[in-house]
């Protein structure tokens, strides 16, 4: 009979974490890719509010319309320290829930590797068992044949 391989639970619980982490990462990877994709749109906004301001300078504006895009460039370029510092720490995170996952997923692949350990020994243990029950057999019909050729002689 084929023993239980007693480190299940913990194999189990070991792929139970490494789908968490798995998810974990995605979410992170998820959350990072939003944030760089909003520091784009702005960084994209700002080069076009940009640009505005340079032709409304070629053309000629009035101070107050001056304070008002000077302002508002310096609102923009405020949202973009933000958001880079909100990207670079998503990256951060995302470092971190990668190694998190490598460390599940080599944890996982740790346990996997004695589970089969445990199958393969158990599969010799069988198939020496099922040769020692078949060399017994051979043994006791040879026996008995050369018993009953002493008998017949």
């Amino acid at each position: 009979m084929t023993k239980p391989f007693h480190l299940k639970p913990l194999q189990e619980l070991s792929q139970s974490k490494l789908e968490d982490a798995t998810r974990e990462l995605g979410r992170l990877v998820a959350h990072e890719q939003e944030g760089a994709k909003k520091l784009e749109i702005l960084q994209n906004y700002r080069a076009e509010y940009e640009a505005r301001f340079r032709d409304a300078l070629d053309e000629g504006i009035g101070m107050e319309a001056f304070r008002n895009y000077s302002a508002f460039m310096t609102r923009i370029d405020q949202a973009i320290s933000v958001q880079q510092a909100q990207v670079e720490q998503s990256r951060r995170n995302t470092t971190a829930g990668r190694q998190t996952w490598m460390h599940q997923r080599n944890r996982s692949k740790a346990f996997d590797a004695l589970h089969e350990r445990h199958v393969n020994a158990e599969n010799r243990r069988e198939a020496r068992s099922e040769q020692s029950l078949s060399d017994e057999r051979a043994t006791r019909k040879a026996w008995q044949a050369s018993t009953q050729e002493d008998e017949d002689s």
